[in-house]
This record gives C-alpha cells, sequence and structure tokens, in this order.
C-alpha cells in the first residue's frame, strides 16, 4: 500500500560503489524537484518499505557473471515472492552501469526492470543501460526520470 505520495524511494545495488554514488546524485536531484527521498541500499530496507513509496528508483550495477551484486540478491528475491499486484501503483525506473566487454552487461538492470513490472509498478521511464564512462548519460537520464516523474505526482494532486 502506498504511503508516501511525495517520497521517491531511491535504492541502490552496488558492489564497488560506484551505483551508490549515483544514488546518491539521484537524491540530491530529487531533492531540487522538491521530492522527498531516501536514499539506501537494498539490503538496508524492507519489502514493505520498498512497497510503500510512490515513485522508486534502482540504481544497480551487475556484478561477476551477469549476477546481482551482493547488497541486492536477498531484496531481488524476496520482491520475486511478493503477489503480482504488490507494487501497483509504484512509478519505476532502473539505471544500470556496466561494461559492454561483459556478455551480461546490465543484466541486473534488466532482471529488476522485468520484475517491478511483473509486480504491478508503472514503468516512469525505459530503463538506462550505461557503459563504462556512464555519468554524462546517467545525469541526463535521472533529470528525465525525475522530470516524468514530477509531472505524474503533480496530475495526481
Amino acid at each position: 500500500m502506498i504511503e508516501k505520495e511525495n517520497q521517491i524511494g531511491i535504492y541502490y545495488g552496488s558492489q564497488t560503489g560506484n551505483a551508490e554514488l549515483l544514488a546518491s546524485d539521484a537524491g540530491a536531484l530529487a531533492t531540487a524537484y522538491g521530492f522527498e527521498n531516501k536514499v539506501a541500499g537494498l539490503d538496508e530496507i524492507s519489502v514493505e518499505e520498498f512497497s510503500q513509496n510512490k515513485f522508486v528508483i534502482i540504481c544497480t550495477s551487475t556484478w561477476g557473471d551477469g549476477e546481482q551484486p551482493d547488497n541486492a540478491q536477498e531484496m531481488y528475491d524476496m520482491i520475486s515472492e511478493v503477489s503480482n499486484d504488490a507494487l501497483s501503483g509504484t512509478h519505476f525506473a532502473v539505471l544500470g552501469i556496466g561494461d559492454t566487454a561483459f556478455e551480461m552487461f546490465c543484466e541486473s538492470a534488466r532482471e529488476w526492470d522485468s520484475l517491478l513490472e511483473q509486480k504491478g509498478g508503472l514503468r516512469t521511464f525505459e530503463r538506462a543501460e550505461c557503459d563504462v564512462d556512464y555519468e554524462d548519460e546517467a545525469d541526463e537520464w535521472l533529470v528525465s526520470t525525475l522530470e516524468l516523474m514530477k509531472t505524474e505526482q503533480e496530475k495526481e494532486d
């Protein structure tokens, strides 16, 4: 049940810290757009907290051979177990970072994007899949995503 109408949950799955830094940047931008936000690792929240947000941004890297980062796997598994309408009304967007030199480039982001839609979430903006030099592309994507989320919020107010 959505309880936090004006809050964006900005959650990250990060092995080396890059996705965590992006999530922190997203939090600063969200504040500039007038959103309350919580930036946290996917291992620092509960499924209940995740599902209470009207808006969710996932920032994640991919680790190893297309695997979730260590701090994301448990939450991914728990959300996989909830009902298919558990995230209905939750607007989401997924930002993936990786290295195109690897066969499973941004696989973690693809998995999150698919899972959130399967569980009833509403995709606000197409998933971003950013290569090694991701900063500019990720920043542009974050601005576009937050603008769309702000528009959605204003429509419903």
